[in-house]
């Protein structure tokens, strides 16, 4: 098809309208991201593991707190010893209780029994403080796990978002180029009507205008796949409608070098964060095996009421101490040698994801500058195809060229559109991945025009 407008021409070199799709309120970008971190499945199993966490902290720290029983008990029989203690726990033992042949073979005695004991460790080898340690660890974990998850959820977000935009930027350009050959195909028409061109210009004018409806039909599937990119990205079923709006604009990201861009990620990245603290805990799982040498020391007291029914008794008390030492416990040092090897196991494992977050970092650093260059290169030959587009087109209309130059310059520049397009938003994720690669996906506003 011929442009014979200025504004034909521009509409056609431009690169991303406002897209906005499906029904309700239009979805932006700081609004997919924080539905994402509402909904994902992966932001409320990280809520459930912090609230784990939490227990645990207060699980270990009851440790440290004494235990309250109460206990009732029913016991009846004959045996002389048994005779003889609840006579006297009841307080019913008498003088003639100490008749040999009674004591020997005594009639049957019903003791109820009802205690109150209260068990306190004074010294549990420092057990409790290992346990409340490894606790707090565990919570300090989840919360960088926490933050781990929510920089992947804005992440994918992101890339589906924008990921979404493209395809329907795509999708304009596709029909526009449809426009434009169905122009073309008028055109050759009315000209060999008219007997000013040949049946070749009209067939070559319905190739090209085939292609383009085929590339349209690609893009349709491609804005199918974007948007449940974007719902799974969020949470959703996949078939929700989406009506977004953004646009995929000329805009600048501007990065500190490589080695710097490293620093900050061994400083900011979550999951190393969360690696030391493994290692962290190894080590205290060390000592607390260790500590197992020590002594232990326990204090407790019991209250409690023997009587021959529910109303008759006598009540009582004992208080006392314990001091245990486990002189022979043959697992002991095989419990030692296990938190070792889980602690040498940790710091080993933080180590590699450090070096394999260096690698992270510079793949992200250098996928960005691959795309920033390709985006910059991209524009360029956008107007370079637009301007010839124009000078073919006059070159036609004054009879200098054939239809199939027209053509040809129509699809180098709907191609230079659909370049510039896919490099803008490599370009935008190239920037979001160097941010999560460093540990700072910690906003999307950067990306806000």
């Amino acid at each position: 098809m011929l442009i014979s407008s200025t504004g034909r021409m521009s509409a056609l070199a431009q690169t991303t309208p406002d897209v906005q799709t499906g029904t309700s309120e239009a979805l932006t970008l700081p609004l997919a991201v924080e539905l994402a971190l509402k909904t994902n499945p992966l932001t409320r199993a990280t809520a459930s593991g912090r609230e784990i966490a939490d227990a645990q902290v207060q699980q270990a720290r009851a440790g440290r707190l004494p235990q309250v029983q109460l206990s009732e008990s029913f016991t009846n029989g004959n045996n002389p010893v048994f005779v003889f203690g609840s006579l006297l726990e009841q307080g019913r033992f008498t003088q003639q209780n100490f008749n040999l042949p009674l004591l020997n073979n005594p009639d049957p005695v019903s003791n109820f029994r009802f205690g109150v004991t209260v068990k306190a460790p004074l010294f549990d080898q420092w057990q409790s403080a290992t346990r409340i340690k490894r606790a707090q660890l565990g919570q300090q974990q989840a919360v960088a796990q926490t933050n781990q998850v929510e920089q992947n959820v804005r992440f994918e977000t992101l890339r589906a978002f924008y990921g979404l935009l493209l395809a329907h930027a795509k999708k304009e350009v596709s029909g526009e180029a449809i426009q434009l050959a169905e122009s073309d195909v008028k055109l050759s028409r009315d000209r060999v009507d008219a007997g000013t061109s040949v049946v070749s210009d009209l067939l070559a004018a319905e190739v090209q205008l085939a292609e383009a409806r085929q590339q349209a039909i690609q893009t349709d599937g491609d804005i199918v796949t974007a948007q449940a990119a974007l719902n799974t990205a969020m949470g959703l079923p996949v078939n929700t409608s989406q009506r977004i709006t953004g646009q995929l604009v000329e805009k600048k990201f501007d990065l500190a070098d490589q080695e710097e861009l490293i620093r900050l990620a061994i400083e900011h990245r979550p999951d190393l964060n969360r690696s030391g603290l493994m290692a962290r805990s190894g080590e205290v799982q060390v000592q607390g095996a260790r500590n197992e040498w020590l002594p232990r020391v326990d204090v407790f007291a019991n209250v409690g009421a023997s009587r021959n029914n529910f109303v008759n008794g006598s009540s009582d008390y004992t208080i006392g101490a314990s001091v245990t030492f486990n002189l022979f416990d043959a697992g002991r040092n095989a419990r030692i040698a296990e938190a070792r090897a889980a602690a040498n196991l940790a710091a080993s494992e933080q180590q590699h994801l450090a070096n394999q977050i260096r690698f992270e970092v510079v793949r992200a650093y250098q996928q960005f500058v691959s795309a920033r260059e390709r985006l910059k290169v991209a524009e360029r030959i956008i107007n370079q195809a637009s301007e010839a587009l124009r000078i073919t087109q006059d070159r036609y209309q004054a009879g200098l060229t054939t239809i199939t130059e027209v053509l040809r310059a129509e699809t180098t520049l709907t191609r230079a559109r659909l370049i510039v397009l896919s490099a803008r938003h490599d370009y935008y994720v190239g920037y979001a991945s160097v941010m999560l690669a460093t540990g700072r996906m910690t906003d999307v506003q950067p990306f806000i025009s």
